[in-house]
């Protein structure tokens, strides 16, 4: 059975853009696209889909509330919400309506692919960045303002482990990993993961961190 989708966005290149990337894959099927809350409510209510992909600004409302909204009005469907950063307020609000998925509009395409899954498959997706900026309490005091999961991962580099590796250390995907080592390395002014390794071992500051 497919994974019925709905796209929600009021910029039609932005809807056809998610369409093309998820009508390509395999059980994913797209089955509507709405510009604003109004069309949105009419097609859950006609079409019922599994899941609806929210963008974080319907024309002059928050994606939030719209999605307050549409659960107010009825809507049962699971719900991704998209965006590039989230404010306390906004992540509090987005944990209290229960929405099932946190992605960045910078996500790979893999990453929204697997988030989907994920989501259809009755869990949770939250992207660590966006939760780790606002959820931990002391952020990571170093120079080169290296975020604490950042701050996990160069640790791993060190000990030489692979993507595939920290993936199941951080119970995330590869695509989030590979986010991740691209940030530190961007971050450090390194160009592979040998350097960040040798990096790491060099500076003892780091260590102390983690």
């Amino acid at each position: 059975m497919s994974i019925r989708v709905l796209v929600v966005d009021p910029y039609q290149l932005v809807r056809r853009g998610l369409t093309s990337i998820l009508s390509g894959e395999e059980l994913i099927e797209v089955i509507g696209e709405a510009s604003d809350r109004k069309e949105a409510l009419a097609h859950i209510q006609n079409l019922q889909p599994d899941l609806c992909i929210m963008n974080n600004r319907i024309n002059q409302q928050s994606g939030l509330d719209v999605i307050s909204k549409l659960k107010q009005a009825g809507a049962s469907c699971r719900f991704m919400y998209l965006t590039s950063s989230m404010r306390p307020a906004e992540l509090q609000q987005a944990l209290d309506l229960g929405i099932e998925g946190l992605v960045l509009k910078e996500a790979l395409t893999e990453e929204l692919i697997h988030s989907v899954r994920m989501i259809h498959r009755g869990r949770k997706y939250y992207d660590v960045e966006l939760l780790e900026s606002r959820l931990t309490d002391k952020p990571a005091e170093n120079s080169h303002n290296l975020t604490p999961k950042e701050l996990e991962v160069l640790q791993m580099l060190s000990e030489g482990l692979s993507n595939k590796e920290i993936a199941s250390r951080l119970v995330v995907t590869e695509y989030t990993v590979k986010k991740h080592v691209s940030q530190v390395l961007s971050k450090l002014e390194l160009t592979d993961r040998t350097k960040a390794a040798l990096f790491y071992h060099q500076n003892s500051m780091f260590q102390n961190i983690v």
